[in-house]
């Protein structure tokens, strides 16, 4: 499936048979399916639609029969809205990446430890602290909330330039 001719007939189909599946189709063992990509044969008499179903093992298998139940009706609408010589032929299969994503995080939670949150500090900088200390840290910095601070920022500006001998411009200032 590496010609873009197949590519954007699978990205038709599966936009087709997700929109059909969501509004169209009436089955109740169909529900809460998403379709994750389909794969078109070469000859693109054949497409293989993988769905991602949330629920447990047997309403992942009640929704995947119903799918196949269902495959020739989602057919004759994918005749209707894509114009091609051969309509393919849909198989559904279950699609487990979502599976075993959350299996691969749930094994590295268990190994890793756990990360540090990061405190922003009213200078700046960033502190990192232990998650479980969150709740102990307090705000320590000596500054106000007064508006009228915010002001003072641009005199330590001002201040600095005239040490270093030159305008924010960059231009050097001599004095006069």
């Amino acid at each position: 499936m590496s010609s873009r001719r197949l590519l954007k007939a699978a990205e038709a189909i599966r936009e087709v048979v997700s929109m059909a599946i969501l509004t169209e189709l009436k089955d109740p063992r169909v529900k809460n399916v998403t379709v994750t990509y389909v794969e078109v044969a070469a000859d693109m008499r054949s497409a293989k639609v993988h769905v991602s179903i949330m629920g447990g093992e047997t309403q992942q298998n009640l929704a995947l029969r119903g799918l196949q139940n269902a495959a020739g009706f989602l057919q004759h609408l994918l005749s209707e809205k894509i114009d091609t010589r051969y309509t393919p032929r849909l198989v559904f299969l279950l699609d487990q990446g979502v599976k075993h994503s959350i299996a691969v995080a749930e094994i590295l939670r268990g190994v890793l430890p756990a990360a540090p949150a990061v405190v922003p500090e009213s200078a700046g900088e960033s502190t990192l602290v232990d998650p479980d200390e969150i709740d102990d840290v307090s705000d320590d910095s000596d500054e106000t909330d007064d508006p009228d601070d915010a002001d003072d920022s641009d005199d330590d500006d001002e201040d600095r330039e005239e040490e270093d001998g030159e305008s924010a411009d960059g231009i050097e200032d001599d004095g006069k």
